[in-house]
């Protein structure tokens, strides 16, 4: 896709061969030049309700001299785009050991990929189950309030994403953003995450591709421990040379750390053992839900319903100071789930599936926190989202009920739930409460400053009978494991790349994913592969 013509707006019945037509008039060569030209990304403009518009960019292939026909249509609109090309000089260094990664969420996974496809052969641990296995153990906890401290919502192949929309926006601009999403779509994913400009995959579609992907791993030589927790590091004069797990000790030349954002134990551990690492800030409050046909009305006013517009979404923010209230993670048509993974402890996320066709939307409706909160320990920060689980868990009535309020009576200043049209979907139960006596006053504070100007900015989003559920604290990782920026090493241990969300390098799938295709390149271009 060398050119890129971008702004070609039509009507909803715009069709893509128009957007072409269009975008070829616009580049100002005639068509008997084109090669090739088709959509590759699309989105919805719907500022006017009364007249929403399809915005597309179109990729033009011509027959010869594309970079100059790009460059003579003086249109800030038309770019010239080299296509990616992946390029891996692997290295020299014969490896002590072997190459492993500690975890298997969308970082470690793609890690583990890009070692697989090069002939590293790399060992995956993982301390949850199979995504076959892990599905069921979810379902068991939602279902009896069985919870299983390794195999969850955070825990298990796929990582915390499997059990979320499978949102694959990111605010990275990275070429290997178009590797991540060629990959999901070579294993299954469906093929209109390579043109929308919000691509999704929906949790039920997101597992068949996170097994598809565990099964080229396998086929090119990898190994993949389920079951199995990385417990310690084996660090000798500064360098990593082992680690010990439940199934025994493993010499390592390298270690890939892309546990997620809630290995709390592993954490713990690195501090022990002196990794360097500093606290992050991150973000607390709760899952709002409102019937999902409010916030269509809201954003396409009397267009709401038309079969051709998608399921409304929103994005919402204000800063106050220091402090930001904002929407995270929303799912329109989804659920609010549990997502525990420490006992006596609530924790909410939210989830859809492809369809989104549920009837509430949901979001993260959060504040951000951060040092002037719980101080610069890392175990701190730790400590402090764990006392908000366990303060929710107890307002629940224990069992992982969830505490919840409407949110007319948390803006009176009420506890408790009045409910309307909108039913919670939490699956274990809510259990009337009082947010405030949960979660901090500077985020409670924030939170009603954000529903009454969000209401203003998108009216049905602080409706009366749209329910709060809590606590949302898994927003991100609370701790940054320093790394150097050249080696991707940690700072203070050789032979460790931390790597993804839970070592404070990424937020959402897609950006994991990158990171972790990053490191496994640096551990590439120093290694020779295996038998080498």
């Amino acid at each position: 896709m060398p050119i890129h013509v971008s702004g070609i707006v039509t009507g909803l019945d715009g069709s893509e061969e128009q957007a072409v037509r269009l975008a070829v008039k616009r580049l100002g060569v005639s068509p008997d030049r084109v090669r090739a030209a088709y959509v590759v990304k699309q989105s919805l403009d719907a500022r006017r309700q009364d007249r929403p518009r399809l915005v597309r960019t179109v990729g033009i292939e011509l027959v010869s001299h594309e970079s100059e026909a790009a460059a003579a249509a003086s249109d800030p609109c038309v770019s010239y785009r080299e296509t990616f090309a992946l390029s891996i000089r692997p290295g020299t260094e014969k490896p002590q050991g072997r190459i492993a990664v500690a975890g298997f969420g969308p970082a470690g996974m793609f890690a583990a990929l890009l070692l697989a496809k090069n002939g590293y052969r790399p060992l995956v641990l993982e301390r949850g189950a199979p995504v076959e296995r892990r599905v069921q153990a979810v379902d068991r906890f939602w279902k009896t309030g069985m919870l299983n401290p390794d195999c969850n919502v955070q825990f298990g192949e796929g990582g915390a994403g499997t059990f979320s929309d499978g949102k694959l926006t990111t605010r990275i601009s990275d070429p290997y953003c178009e590797y991540v999403l060629k990959a999901l779509a070579e294993h299954g994913a469906p093929g209109e995450i390579l043109k929308k400009a919000k691509p999704h995959i929906g949790t039920d579609k997101l597992r068949g591709v996170v097994r598809s992907i565990r099964e080229e791993i396998l086929s090119l030589g990898g190994e993949i421990l389920f079951d199995t927790p990385m417990e310690e590091l084996v660090i000798q004069n500064g360098a990593l040379t082992a680690v010990r797990t439940p199934k025994g000790e493993i010499p390592v030349c390298a270690l890939i750390l892309a546990v997620g954002h809630s290995a709390r134990d592993t954490f713990a551990m690195l501090r022990q053992k002196g990794v360097p690492m500093e606290v992050k800030p991150f973000s607390v409050g709760a899952r709002i839900e409102q019937r999902q046909a409010v916030i269509d009305r809201g954003l396409y006013g009397k267009l709401a319903g038309d079969p051709r517009l998608p399921k409304g979404e929103y994005q919402l923010s204000y800063r106050e100071g220091d402090r930001c209230v904002y929407t995270f993670c929303m799912c329109p048509g989804g659920l609010v789930v549990p997502a525990a993974s420490e006992q006596g402890g609530v924790v909410v996320n939210g989830m859809s599936e492809f369809a989104r066709d549920g009837e509430n939307a949901n979001a993260a409706l959060v504040v951000s926190v951060g040092p002037q909160d719980f101080g610069n320990d890392p175990m701190e920060a730790v400590a402090f989202q764990r006392r908000l689980e366990q303060a929710a868990f107890t307002a629940g009535g224990g069992g992982y009920w969830a505490p919840a309020a409407t949110v007319g009576r948390f803006l009176e200043g009420a506890p408790g739930l009045c409910l309307g049209k909108v039913q919670p979907s939490y699956a274990l139960g809510v259990m009337d409460a009082d947010l405030r006596t949960i979660l901090p006053p500077a985020v409670t504070g924030m939170m009603e400053k954000g529903l009454r100007r969000f209401q203003r900015k998108l009216p049905g989003f602080g409706a009366p009978d749209g329910v709060l559920t809590g606590v949302e604290t898994r927003t991100s990782s609370p701790i940054r494991v320093l790394r150097q920026q050249q080696t991707r090493m940690s700072q203070g241990v050789e032979n460790l790349y931390p790597c993804g969300e839970g070592a404070g390098y990424a937020g959402g799938i897609m950006s994991a994913a990158v990171d972790g295709l990053h490191t496994a390149h640096t551990i590439i271009e120093r290694f020779a592969p295996a038998g080498g």
